[in-house]
């Protein structure tokens, strides 16, 4: 996973406690898994849906 081992993800675990507190934590990784989640929805919709391009703005103008 990214060449992290455990020391290196307890030391970024440690970090994140140091600077968000424990309490907000757990909100700060679900709101970042969250962000993933939708990120990979949005990747794999379908390229039509997501594709704004000059044809569509050729069309309006005739």
């Amino acid at each position: 996973m990214f060449g992290l081992g455990v020391p290196e993800l307890l030391i970024i675990l440690v970090i994140g406690l140091v600077v968000f507190g424990a309490g907000k934590l757990p909100e700060v990784g679900r709101a970042f898994g969250k962000s993933i989640r939708e990120f990979k929805e949005a990747s794999t919709e379908d390229p039509k849906m997501i594709d704004v391009t000059e044809k569509d703005k050729e069309a309006k103008n005739g």
